[in-house]
């Protein structure tokens, strides 16, 4: 690999780059303070945990499964024309949430606002394909590095800010705090219409082997689950972990080392240009996964755990990338918006599965098995990822 002739900089001086970034950006960050200042506000009105997590479900289950839907629509009718009822209807949505007092009205609220809640994160990044793809396709990489960069950013600090504005004792505020800035960064992206990518036109002939349902996506897809398995194993065995080694507090200082070792992992990799090709990174990145994932279930305490996850954490965005990178290459320009929103939708579903199996073992079987669960999340994507690397060397022949 080479120093790449252009950076973060070169791309954000591209007319309009830096501009729907950034509001892209700011608006990722109420969608990751959304969830977890649901369970502030409905435990707060309510009083009931049950009824908390029922409505953070409604949410996020409603956003897997109706995001990708208006995903399509923003692929046949332009960002600009959906994004306004998106953002209409997922702030009306959110008014109820904060004046309901109600459970059944503070559930069926909160999943109506992830249904409608605007996937910036797929949006900006399928701008950046729009720009990029025809003069600068090499500079893609660094592109999603940037997008892994903000996403990782946002559930760094969005959490924290819930936490904070939560146990000061309003968690309304949190929540007006989210829709605000979900309001303002998807208001700020449909103002933008020179960057966004243009309506989708009928597929050719040609072009139909390029849609979601070929093969090379489906396991893009099953990747993205795969990913999703770890994030959800990790989520809960490390604290089931710290709890039980008598040291609580140490949960959210791995956490944030992790989350640290990530974002420090993701702008490494997005100042070089590597010649590699992705697949073959994706090999290599996944088998680093799986290997240091080894050590999380033989951990003998919460700092050599810790150590461990940090080490680990270090192939996510690389890996994150490099799906974005294969996403690109393989479904067509009209369909990527969708693409890209499945995957986050697939990743969703893994890491809500894996919460539940994860949970369940911690319980039984004690938080390191349930750690173990992690390796087996990283032979799966290696498992995958050498797969698609053999279709496509395959399909060179």
């Amino acid at each position: 690999m080479s120093s790449a002739a252009t950076g973060y900089r070169s791309l954000l001086r591209i007319p309009g780059a830096a501009a729907f970034f950034l509001t892209a950006a700011v608006g990722r960050v109420g969608i990751a303070m959304t969830g977890l200042g649901l369970v502030w506000l409905v435990h707060d009105r309510i009083g009931s945990y049950g009824t908390a997590g029922l409505a953070t479900a409604g949410f996020s289950l409603a956003e897997a499964l109706i995001g990708p839907q208006l995903a399509r629509l923003v692929d046949r009718f332009r960002q600009t024309r959906v994004l306004p009822f998106c953002l209409l209807a997922h702030g009306t949505a959110m008014a109820v949430v904060l004046t309901s007092t109600a459970p059944t009205a503070l559930i069926v609220s909160a999943t109506c606002a992830g249904a409608a809640v605007p996937q910036l994160g797929a949006l900006s990044a399928a701008r950046w394909a729009h720009l990029l793809r025809e003069t600068r396709a090499d500079d893609l990489p660094t592109a999603f590095s940037l997008e892994s960069l903000a996403n990782a950013t946002a559930f760094l600090v969005g959490p924290v800010l819930v936490a904070g504005l939560g146990a000061a004792g309003d968690p309304a505020v949190a929540t007006i705090i989210a829709a605000a800035l979900i309001l303002g960064g998807g208001g700020g992206l449909a103002a933008q219409g020179r960057t966004a990518p243009r309506p989708a036109r009928r597929l050719s002939e040609r072009d139909t082997g390029r849609t979601l349902l070929r093969l090379d996506f489906v396991l893009i897809a099953m990747l993205n689950l795969a990913i999703g398995l770890y994030f959800g194993t990790m989520g809960v065995s490390v604290s089931a972990f710290a709890v039980s080694s008598g040291t609580p507090d140490a949960a959210a200082l791995i956490i944030a080392a992790s989350s640290l070792s990530g974002l420090l992992a993701g702008w490494l990799y997005g100042l070089r240009r590597h010649r590699m090709p992705a697949h073959r990174q994706l090999i290599i990145a996944t088998a680093y996964l799986t290997g240091t994932a080894l050590l999380l279930p033989l951990a003998p305490s919460a700092l050599w755990l810790g150590a461990a996850v940090v080490i680990t954490e270090a192939a996510i965005p690389p890996t994150l990338v490099l799906l974005n990178v294969l996403t690109e290459r393989t479904v067509h320009p009209t369909v990527l918006t969708q693409a890209f929103t499945w995957n986050n939708s697939t990743s969703a579903a893994g890491s809500a599965l894996a919460a539940s199996i994860a949970g369940h073992t911690a319980d039984h079987l004690g938080p390191s098995t349930a750690l173990a669960l992690a390796p087996t999340a990283g032979l799966t994507l290696l498992t995958l990822a050498i797969t698609l690397k053999i279709r496509h060397r395959s399909r060179r022949r």
